[in-house]
């Protein structure tokens, strides 16, 4: 593909989702809400004539809420060290130093 070719694809991504996240701010606002949900973008879609695409948008939106959620359950990896605050904040201290005195080492030979 050619790096015209590819510009002018980009463009009409771009220009596309442009177009259904204003036909969707502009159901979201008729309705009196204040967040864009998925189903203000299946309706966008199915407005602009792209009723096609509702069911995989819907689904894919589902499966991002599942992830989201059971990204939420986790522990994160601070909680799962054991460590205090200020033992993460010196051990931070000590890789910041340590990477800058490799940097200022210069590139090994």
């Amino acid at each position: 593909m050619t790096k015209d070719a590819r510009d002018i694809l980009i463009d009409c991504c771009v220009e596309f989702i442009s177009l259904v996240s204003s036909e969707a701010n502009d159901i979201m606002e008729r309705e009196s809400k204040k967040t864009i949900s998925p189903e203000h973008v299946g309706d966008a879609l199915k407005e602009l004539g792209f009723p096609e695409y509702v069911q995989e948008v819907l689904a894919t939106a589902g499966d991002q809420k599942e992830q989201l959620k059971s990204r939420e359950k986790k522990t994160s990896k601070m909680d799962q060290s054991g460590l205090s605050q200020e033992e993460l904040e010196a051990k931070q201290r000590e890789l910041f130093q340590m990477a800058t005195d490799k940097y200022n080492q210069g590139p090994a030979e």
